[in-house]
């Protein structure tokens, strides 16, 4: 059975693994990621995949990135957490490894990987939508992965839902992910905590008696305990979440959504709000089919098995 190579690189740590044609990892591996020297993390993905490829014998390489992955899904365009500006990456470890390789944005990755072998199999019209510290995404429509004229498509998080709303990363005010994302999970829990400090008890206590110490981990905790402030701030993520989905289903008409990232590992404790929400706010919702919403289901390692899989489609 043909073999390749998935690699994601994220701000912090590159993740590279051996996968089937079937999405099941062989050998994995972890490295950390040298952020600040582009140079340094090529030499890195290289040095994980030669290690890798030195054990199985592999065809060829996918790389995970996120970032703006051009349309030739070589270069690097721009990267919010990593020195990435123009960057070759495909050429600078390609000739390292002496494999062919190919670049895609992570959330692309992820995507295909759900479509392929997760919660988007059977279902030929997907969004995913990757819930963390912002919101990113990817698109499968007909069979076939959407990367948009120049390959940036899908920066879903960037809608603006709230005109003249709050500051975003992206130097634009509103976008979606200041409100539906795990940075506005924790936003929401502080306003809270320090306005109603009464309802947030048990909230404030994980977090040491400081509003300001309060992370996502207290908010799951809190709410898995009962706190009706860490209650409170999951369902007010999800009914944007849920708004968001509904736009995105007014253009797009997907049959699924899958809710991926790290705050999806709490997704039984908002879930069904987002699903309410996005019924309530699809247009047309008496006429019309809803798509499924479902959490994702091959975790962290999504992106790397979709990224190992693209690259058996050059």
């Amino acid at each position: 059975m043909a073999l390749t190579i998935g690699v994601d690189v994220g701000g912090t740590k590159i993740a590279a693994g051996v996968v089937d044609e079937d999405g099941h990892i062989v050998e994995n591996l972890l490295r950390p990621t040298p952020a600040d020297d582009p140079d340094k993390v090529a030499e890195t993905i290289a040095e994980a995949v030669l290690e890798l490829a030195g054990r199985h014998d592999v065809e060829a390489v996918g790389l995970g990135a996120a970032g703006f992955v051009d349309e030739t899904r070589s270069i690097v365009r721009f990267a919010p957490n990593l020195a990435w500006r123009e960057e070759p990456l495909q050429k600078a470890v390609a000739e390292r490894v002496s494999l062919p390789v190919v670049v895609e944005n992570d959330a692309n990755a992820m995507a295909w990987g759900e479509y392929r072998f997760g919660a988007g199999r059977g279902e030929s019209h997907v969004v995913c939508v990757t819930v963390g510290t912002g919101i990113g995404g990817g698109l499968v429509f007909g069979g076939a992965l959407y990367r948009g004229r120049w390959g940036m498509g899908a920066e879903m998080g960037h809608m603006q839902v709230v005109p003249e709303g709050r500051l975003c990363g992206c130097g634009n005010l509103g976008c979606w992910e200041q409100y539906a994302s795990g940075n506005a999970l924790v936003h929401e829990a502080r306003l809270l905590a320090e306005a109603e400090p009464g309802r947030a008890r048990r909230l404030l206590e994980l977090a040491g008696g400081s509003v300001d110490g309060i992370e996502g981990t207290h908010i799951t905790q809190a709410a898995r305990d009962g706190d009706d402030a860490a209650l409170t701030a999951f369902s007010t993520m999800a009914e944007w979440l849920g708004q968001g989905m509904a736009d995105l289903a007014a253009v797009l008409d997907p049959g699924r959504f899958i809710l991926g990232g790290g705050v999806s590992r709490a997704a039984d404790l908002w879930i069904d709000h987002a699903r309410a929400a996005f019924r309530r706010a699809l247009t047309g919702r008496e006429h019309r089919p809803h798509a499924d919403i479902r959490p994702a289901e091959l975790g962290p390692s999504a992106g790397l098995v979709g990224a190992a899989d693209l690259a058996r489609h050059p």
